[in-house]
């Protein structure tokens, strides 16, 4: 976590570079869809977003069972922070999916399994950093923390696998499916990029809710001693 922290400069510069070549091969390279059109190369920040959710909250779920078990503050502070970018990233990817659904489905939000499950997953980790805010003594919000950290990430394979599960308006997988690959090579080129883009950005945005973890753990130790003193 400290090498994240100390070459933030390079990371930042890094994902910059890679997001802007990410978006126009993604605009403007690749190729519009045979169905779709135009309206598909959403899908260049859909499926990157929907990647670095699923990474932050299972960075949550990790740091949170090494807290119950080593009860070292530098995990709970990862999961925090994970926390934190993982909401960020899932409220785009509903966003943005959203604004994909209204020219291929005709509405903005309809309760298909994947959109539902999605958003208990988002309201689930909003409830997680909710707890994080309310609870005052810094010992006890770790390990309830902790607790909801491991359990909402139950969610996760549900909301992945709900395409398969359930009949879905959803597309299915892009990668990996049965019937082998589903897209142009160029398309398939366009949207590794942007992955690698967001994954570097979250690396970065990790590092940097990092250290301002460490300030707000430092910050509430020594307000927790005040008000225990009184």
């Amino acid at each position: 976590m400290r090498w994240i922290q100390e070459r933030g400069t390079v990371l930042g510069t890094v994902s910059l570079v890679l997001l802007l070549m990410g978006s126009y091969l993604g605009l403007f390279w690749a190729p519009p869809d045979v169905a779709q059109g135009n309206a598909m190369r959403i899908i260049y920040v859909h499926v990157p977003t929907v990647m670095v959710a699923y990474l932050s909250f299972f960075l949550v779920l990790v740091a949170s069972a090494l807290y119950l078990w080593k009860h070292d503050p530098k995990w709970d502070r990862l999961a925090g922070s994970s926390a934190e970018i993982g909401v960020f990233f899932t409220a785009i990817t509903i966003a943005v999916g959203s604004i994909w659904a209204k020219p291929i489905w005709g509405v903005w939000w309809t309760w298909d399994p994947r959109l539902t499950t999605t958003a208990v997953l988002f309201v689930i980790y909003i409830g997680y950093l909710m707890l994080r805010t309310l609870q005052p003594d810094p010992g006890a919000r770790a390990r309830q923390s902790a607790v909801v950290g491991i359990v909402g990430f139950v969610d996760i394979p549900i909301v992945h696998q709900s395409v398969l599960w359930w009949r879905s308006l959803h597309q299915g997988p892009t990668f990996g499916g049965l019937s082998g690959p589903t897209m142009d090579s160029r398309m398939e080129l366009a949207l590794v990029v942007n992955m690698l883009a967001f994954l570097v950005l979250f690396v970065y945005l990790l590092g940097q809710r990092l250290r301002l973890a460490l300030l707000e753990q430092r910050r509430d130790d020594l307000l927790w001693e005040e008000m225990s003193s009184v």
